[in-house]
């Protein structure tokens, strides 16, 4: 299994040189990918950009740009654009996002989020597997009057989908190569999101998606602490329909329920359930709820897991 952090912080946005070297500690760590948020401050794919070719051998991910706000020729321009500095280590995840950030933010209304997904994977896929596209929908267009494929931006870059929900989940499937889903425990992997997805997959013609799960965790001699902390870090996702709903299927509460946090070993067992569940990659995130310590530690231990 893949194993990779976020590099983000949850207190701070990191300056770019700081970023670099938190990646060049992972890869020494022996994770094997680091991925952004994408929020109103850095754009993610050109910092993926700039850290993958800082930081030769490690793969690059951003999870996740909202299509609201934005279009998927510039998309495809910011993804193939990383994938070429990166030398094909740039994985780019794309997500529905928050009605309230995307009204407040953008100043347009979130109308019809799952249509607009599906026109948008249909348009942008083309984008990247050969720079042209002739999409005429009912929300977008895409065409290409100009030549939009950048040299060396191979192999095509993988397209993943911040997607939990039915309708999300078969769109995903049908068109994109896997999802990033992000507070589903165990329980809601495996009897509702990995089904669902696979199941759209598979009668689409294609390929297994992949499950790259997201989950904040870490390990620390004081899991009571850092679950307080994580408490606090995690609630505004509890306001959140979508995340309200995995939140539910997985049987927690509280999105700091589902926070892996303990010693080596109660960690090591919490990713092997959702291996279990059908995720084919993890990212732990909010690795330095306990502090800078306790991040290396849960490095130390994600590393160990990516080789064993």
């Amino acid at each position: 299994m893949t194993i990779g952090v976020t590099l983000s912080a949850t207190s701070r946005q990191l300056p770019i040189d700081a970023t670099v070297l938190l990646a060049r500690e992972a890869r020494e760590a022996g994770l094997r990918s680091a991925w952004f948020g994408q929020s109103f401050s850095y754009d993610s794919p050109l910092l993926a950009a700039i850290v993958g070719r800082e930081v030769p051998g490690l793969e690059v991910g951003t999870s996740a740009i909202p299509v609201f706000g934005r279009h998927p020729l510039l998309i495809s321009s910011q993804a193939q654009t990383a994938q070429a500095a990166t030398g094909g280590r740039y994985h780019l995840g794309i997500a529905l996002g928050a009605r309230h950030l995307v009204e407040q933010g953008f100043g347009i209304p979130y109308e019809r989020p799952v249509a607009l997904l599906r026109e948008f994977l249909t348009a942008l896929r083309p984008l990247l597997e050969t720079g042209e596209a002739d999409f005429h929908g009912e929300l977008l267009t895409a065409t290409t009057p100009l030549p939009a494929a950048v040299p060396d931006a191979r192999p095509t870059v993988p397209l993943l989908v911040a997607a939990m929900g039915p309708q999300a989940l078969r769109v995903s499937g049908e068109l994109a190569d896997g999802i990033l889903p992000f507070l589903a425990g165990p329980r809601a992997l495996a009897e509702h999101i990995v089904p669902a997805v696979t199941a759209a997959a598979e009668a689409a013609g294609r390929p297994a998606p992949r499950v790259v799960a997201l989950v904040p965790g870490v390990v620390t001699a004081d899991p009571d602490a850092v679950r307080e902390t994580a408490a606090g870090a995690l609630a505004l996702y509890e306001g959140i329909p979508s995340y309200q709903r995995a939140l539910a299927l997985s049987g927690a509460t509280r999105a700091a329920d589902l926070a892996v946090v303990g010693d080596e070993e109660h960690v090591a067992a919490g990713i092997r359930r959702y291996r279990d569940a059908g995720a084919t990659e993890v990212v732990f995130t909010a690795t330095d709820l306990g502090g800078e310590a306790d991040r290396r530690r849960t490095w130390k231990l994600l590393g160990e897991l990516a080789h064993s």
